[in-house]
């Protein structure tokens, strides 16, 4: 998947002026920024054996309770309770799957129907604004033509990345996700392990939806309906299965910008809003059939 990446920018850029454009190489690393966050806490979700389907309510709820407590107590206070609803929501997701043995899609399928009925009675699916300048400050906030929505980026593909392959905890995720059975009979908390890592998917997809207040000026509770879905193909694009105990948070990197890429070049090429979905479909299916039918001839 990292060849066929690679291959198509470096066709892109030869063929297109446009696409090599620095402007245009910075805006795609901005276009996947949002969306590659929560993949990431999607991608260590998946490898534990699970997935959350709420990413996106959870997302919005986190923006919404951003935007309002900056209205009164400041941009911090409002980041920071957005960041600990966040956490609370994927921790109960967590419980669920963990405790109570709930299948996750069910578990988080059903905690998205509640959150986004809760937030659109409470803003009566109206956006909260105006928000404080700070907000539009931090949104365009860059460093060299990086924004602060690719710093951040950044900086969870690190974190995650080093917590994934240098922490006993990281080791742990991928023993649950190979086998629960065997790794609570080797002494493994089983049940923590899941409960902490729906928390951080949970947190990741909070902080996608600080950044997205940040970028919009306004909290929308309207935001990330598709962020699930979009989440769960990058993760699948970049080469990990679902049924959970391999992967990195290379392969969530590898399958945003490969979104995120095609995305551009069909706008690019004038390519209609209309058929763009069926093209994201296409790929991600052929990406599946390509690993299906890889792991198949190993086997």
């Amino acid at each position: 998947m990292l060849f066929l990446l690679v291959t198509s920018v470096i066709i892109l850029c030869i063929v297109n002026p446009t696409f090599r454009n620095p402007s245009n190489l910075l805006n795609i690393v901005q276009q996947a920024s949002m969306i590659g966050v929560v993949a990431c806490g999607m991608q260590l979700m998946i490898i534990s054996g699970g997935f959350d389907l709420s990413v996106g309510a959870n997302a919005a709820a986190s923006g919404c309770l951003a935007a309002a407590v900056s209205l009164s107590f400041g941009v911090p206070a409002g980041i920071i309770a957005a960041l600990c609803l966040g956490t609370l929501i994927g921790a109960s997701n967590g419980v669920m799957v963990a405790k109570a043995g709930i299948n996750p899609f069910v578990a988080t399928f059903g905690l998205q129907a509640i959150i986004i009925g809760a937030l659109q009675a409470l803003t009566q699916g109206r956006p909260i604004a105006p928000l404080p300048k700070e907000w539009r400050e931090l949104g365009f906030f860059n460093i060299g033509g990086l924004t602060f929505s690719s710093i951040v980026f950044i900086a969870v593909v690190t974190l995650l990345t080093l917590m994934l392959r240098h922490t006993q905890f990281g080791q742990h995720i991928y023993a649950v996700g190979s086998n629960k059975v065997g790794t609570s009979r080797a002494g493994v908390n089983v049940d923590r392990v899941l409960i902490a890592t729906y928390a951080i998917g949970g947190l990741t997809a909070a902080i996608a939806g600080v950044l997205l207040t940040s970028i919009a000026g306004v909290g929308s509770p309207q935001a990330g309906t598709t962020w699930a879905l979009l989440a769960i193909a990058a993760v699948v694009i970049g080469g990990t299965p679902l049924t959970g105990g391999v992967g990195g948070i290379s392969s969530a990197v590898i399958g945003i910008f490969g979104l995120t890429v095609l995305s551009n070049a069909m706008t690019l090429y004038s390519i209609s809003a209309f058929w763009q979905p069926a093209f994201m479909g296409a790929s991600v299916l052929l990406a599946v059939g390509y690993e299906a039918l890889r792991r198949t001839r190993r086997a």
